[in-house]
């Protein structure tokens, strides 16, 4: 994306935030471990192959990669999820996040949302030829999937530019989240995630045409 690797751009960001101990990869390949550390950050172990499939949970690979670093002397407060696929988020969209989660007192988590654009009110769930509203609520005379967007309750989606967690949730819990979470509000493009080539080519448009920034990289691009 642009001149660099996407994931140079979270890397960046996470460096420059200047509120991180270390700035690791969780990954099973070696390349991107390579990547990685071209751009800064740490590649200490790679991810076992069993923890790195399409539909491996997080809470696997994350207690995994920290009960290694514990048992290596390397011992975290709080931890942070930035996944690579949003360029968008800035060293400044985490220091906010930062500050935000360290002026709340008993929260166990921080995970950014935004308001969604297509209303669960609206959503049907499909069984053979027949469906049902997946939020079956609102009064009878007039359910949520036939008012208009301005009268629903207003509901936020997750994004996936970043979570903020204390380390004790995964290792007293089993989860990554805990049971107290807050909001984190993502501004402008800073949740934009790219998943598929429709949102390739959007980023892309959005960077030439001005609208949205990235991190500034300094390091060469890899090759």
């Amino acid at each position: 994306l642009a001149d660099h690797p996407v994931m140079a751009y979270t890397i960046a960001a996470a460096l420059q935030s200047g509120i991180f101990t270390d700035v690791l990869i969780s990954t099973d390949s070696e390349k991107y471990a390579e990547v990685a550390t071209h751009y800064g950050a740490d590649a200490p172990f790679l991810r076992p192959a069993d923890l790195a499939g399409d539909v491996s949970p997080d809470i696997e690979w994350v207690a995994d990669t920290l009960g290694r670093l514990r048992d290596s002397g390397r011992d975290y407060e709080c931890f942070s999820i930035l996944r690579p696929t949003s360029p968008f988020r800035l060293p400044e969209t985490i220091r906010r996040a930062w500050e935000e989660f360290m002026a709340q007192e008993g929260v166990d988590s921080l995970r950014a949302v935004e308001k969604c654009q297509q209303h669960p009110g609206k959503m049907w769930v499909v069984r053979g030829s027949r469906m049902l509203p997946l939020l079956p609520m609102g009064p009878a005379e007039q359910p949520w999937h036939s008012s208009q967007y301005p009268s629903l309750p207003e509901v936020y989606v997750q994004n996936a530019s970043l979570e903020i967690a204390r380390t004790r949730v995964i290792f007293e819990n089993r989860t990554i989240a805990g049971n107290v979470l807050m909001p984190f509000l993502t501004q402008d493009f800073e949740g934009f995630d790219v998943n598929s080539e429709y949102d390739w080519q959007l980023a892309e448009l959005m960077i030439r045409n001005g609208e949205a920034k990235l991190p500034d990289v300094t390091q060469s691009p890899y090759s």
